[in-house]
């Protein structure tokens, strides 16, 4: 059954009309009165509902039974990364609300090719945001990721504080790292609750490196060999989510 993200306050019996981007795509389905559908608007479970008009560009529903339905992850990860060029941002937010990612922010490095700032911000953090809930639609998800907008490492780091129950790592090639999966199954085996910090292309540098440890990160390898920016930080997602 098709599934739409409603961002609305959602009450079985109500009639509701459709945000624009779901209008859009209940039309291009086809759908006409009488047909059914899933609503989900991201504070837990979906709610079944009814085609009950279809206009030239609104879309009005009848809301049914909600269902206590969710597949979040077990581990909650907040992916922090340095933001890799061109469309692979896009591809990574896609990925990773698929694979349950908690939380994104997007970062500026040292080494980054993408700078952010003011409106320019903005839009790509609401572009991503869509992103996230198209992604969540597809998969099966009743919540999306919260995307943040685009900040400075430097400014992001300092407001990291560390907390007994959160693990805080960085994809590092320092010479301290551990094995993900080791720390994942030894000394953080009950954690809840990551934050993964991972950089652009070309990596950390050092200075950004020794800052995040500095900072209470822990350093963390995924093997010999060498992933792409966005590739890495959806294989340790992978690890941390899919068990």
């Amino acid at each position: 059954m098709a599934r739409f993200y409603c961002p609305l306050p959602l009450v079985s019996g109500q009639l509701v009309d459709l945000p624009p981007t779901a209008a859009r795509h209940v039309q291009v389905l086809r759908m006409q009165p009488g047909h059914s559908l899933t609503l989900f608007n991201g504070q837990g479970g979906q709610f079944s509902a009814e085609v009950q008009h279809m206009g030239r560009s609104d879309v009005r529903v009848v809301v049914g039974e909600h269902s206590d339905v969710e597949c979040e992850a077990a581990v909650q990860v907040h992916l922090a990364v340095g933001m890799p060029a061109n469309e692979r941002m896009d591809w990574l937010v896609e990925k990773a609300t698929e694979l349950g990612v908690y939380r994104i922010t997007p970062l500026m490095t040292e080494r980054s090719v993408i700078r952010l700032t003011g409106e320019r911000a903005e839009k790509k953090q609401a572009h991503w945001q869509a992103v996230a809930a198209s992604a969540s639609e597809q998969c099966g998800r009743n919540r999306v990721p919260f995307i943040d907008v685009p900040e400075r490492l430097d400014a992001w780091l300092t407001c990291q504080t560390a907390q007994a129950d959160v693990v805080h790592g960085v994809l590092s090639l320092h010479a301290t790292t551990q094995p993900l999966t080791a720390l994942r199954s030894g000394a953080a085996a009950t954690a809840k609750t990551w934050v993964l910090l991972n950089g652009p292309e070309g990596g950390l540098t050092d200075a950004e490196d020794a800052a995040a440890r500095a900072n209470g990160f822990v350093a963390l390898s995924l093997g010999a060999r060498v992933l792409r920016a966005e590739t890495a930080a959806l294989a340790a997602l992978s690890l941390l989510s899919l068990v």
